[in-house]
């Protein structure tokens, strides 16, 4: 599954992108540190920069998956959005 987080335009050279993981209420990182975190580092991949990419999805993937972009030199410092992932 590809879940995509699009960036319209950023004046930041190099906007800092994390990826987390809300299931049941709790947040877990996914992407962090620029490189993937726990059980996603052998099963995920970030394409384009933004795009997140996982790779044999089961039901414990379903969740609520939040990108968040933080650019310090635009005039919005940061942004984020959630996809909802329902895996049947």
């Amino acid at each position: 599954v590809e879940l995509s987080c699009i960036i319209k335009s950023t004046v930041t050279p190099d906007p800092r992108i994390e990826w987390k993981k809300i299931r049941n209420g709790e947040t877990s990182y996914v992407f962090f540190d620029n490189k993937m975190q726990g059980d996603f580092a052998t099963r995920a991949e970030i394409l384009s920069r933004t795009s997140l990419v996982i790779k044999n999805t089961t039901r414990m993937d379903t969740a609520t998956y939040r990108c968040e972009v933080a650019a310090p030199s635009d005039t919005k410092t940061i942004d984020e959005i959630n996809i909802q992932l329902t895996v049947q």
